[in-house]
């Protein structure tokens, strides 16, 4: 078969056309360093490298919500801290207030420390995030959501109770419940509330002997009957009389269940409770025990204290009271605002898992997506450089092959 040299030479610049083509195709991929430079290089790696550049995109996106949540958490935690600060404040002026030399005008200005404290507790509840949001907002509020009214409807919440959570996988919070740690502490003890009630004989309260807080004594004894509260009332005679009575029909007939002789100081025992008067009780006082229920407002009983100590001509045993039950609401606020503290310390602990959990499903999928797309650079070099020599051997192949033409012989 003749082969005309015309053939030859367009046969071989087509080789040579081809192996250039493949030597910038490499050249290129070298230079970016991907293997797929296109969808149709390879199909099925280029779906495996779009499933795991979503699933890249799916953890920053998440990350980006874990990180606004640290923020909002951290400054919630920050704020907790500094309102426990100030509880501890009050409780410390509380304390100096129950100094039997204080006179009623160094008590008013011990009030007027109080309503300072007060203010600024209020402004912690207010907080924002520094975008426009309120940290204890509950589920969103464009106003404060703690307003001030005046006496007796004191401070209220005035948001949506709840928490804002991010979008994602695994739900963070995007702010706190404000009722939760501000307004829903429980009251008394945290089992059962004890209280001065008015002398039945005086009408008056009582003047001359005080309850503390109480302690459990017998968990499975406690208000055995629903809707049950208990009465200390005293008798003629320094005798008293334990009565339980219906906590939704205080003013039904109630029901003595014992009865004793009063010593002060002495513990008074009923149904897995202990609570102790002290003082010299008069005939008709009385002391009311009830369960205690999650409804302290932090503010209602600063400014309990701050009526109390602007209150003139009162008793000891009434200042000795008072002192005792606000020293112990405080305590019960303070816990409290302590509990949601340690729950955002929890979050925050969460908020570290959570972000690195997300690291690693975003480096699985940076390394799934340079799997599949990426470049091996070593083989790729070798390949080129093989390329390369070929394309070389190919022009000196085509340079000798175009000197051996008829004509070229003729004319040498």
């Amino acid at each position: 078969m003749r082969i005309a040299s015309a053939n030859g030479y367009e046969t071989t610049i087509d080789v040579l056309q081809r192996r250039q083509t493949d030597l910038s195709d490499m050249q290129t991929r070298l230079t970016s360093g991907k293997r797929l430079l296109k969808a149709s290089d390879d199909p099925a790696a280029a779906a495996r490298a779009e499933r795991a550049m979503a699933a890249e995109m799916r953890s920053d996106t998440s990350q980006r919500s874990v990180d606004a949540s640290k923020v909002i958490m951290s400054q919630t935690e920050s704020a907790l801290g500094d309102a426990g600060d100030l509880l501890q404040q009050v409780r410390e002026t509380l304390v100096a207030s129950g100094n039997a030399t204080y006179t009623d005008a160094e008590r008013s200005q011990l009030a007027a420390n109080l309503t300072s404290m007060r203010q600024q507790l209020l402004g912690v509840a207010n907080r924002t995030d520094g975008a426009g949001s309120y940290l204890f907002g509950g589920q969103g509020s464009s106003q404060p959501p703690f307003v001030d009214s005046p006496a007796p409807t004191g401070v209220q919440f005035r948001g949506i109770t709840g928490q804002m959570q991010s979008p994602t996988d695994s739900p963070l919070p995007l702010s706190s419940d404000g009722v939760a740690g501000w307004l829903n502490a429980s009251t008394g003890n945290g089992v059962f509330l004890t209280q001065s009630a008015t002398n039945t004989v005086t009408g008056q309260p009582v003047s001359g002997a005080w309850i503390d807080a109480g302690s459990v004594t017998n968990p499975s004894a406690l208000f055995p009957v629903a809707d049950t509260g208990y009465r200390v009332h005293f008798t003629s005679g320094g005798a008293y009389d334990i009565e339980s009575y219906s906590l939704s029909s205080p003013a039904s007939p109630a029901t003595v269940e014992s009865s004793g002789v009063y010593q002060s100081g002495t513990a008074i025992s009923i149904h897995g409770m202990a609570v102790t008067v002290t003082g010299s009780a008069a005939a008709g006082d009385q002391f009311t025990i009830a369960p205690s229920t999650p409804t302290l407002n932090v503010f209602s009983t600063i400014d309990k204290a701050i009526a109390d100590l602007k209150t003139g001509s009162r008793t000891p045993a009434q200042r000795a009271q008072s002192t005792a039950d606000r020293l112990r609401d405080v305590d019960s606020a303070m816990a409290s605002l302590n509990l949601a503290r340690s729950a955002t310390g929890g979050t925050l602990n969460l908020i570290d898992n959570e972000t690195t959990r997300l690291s690693a499903l975003k480096l699985a999928a940076q390394t799934e997506r340079s799997d599949a797309e990426d470049l091996d650079l070593p083989r790729a070099l070798s390949e080129f450089q093989n390329q390369q020599t070929g394309y070389e051997a190919a022009l000196k192949s085509y340079s000798m092959v175009q000197k051996m033409s008829l004509f070229q012989y003729i004319n040498g």
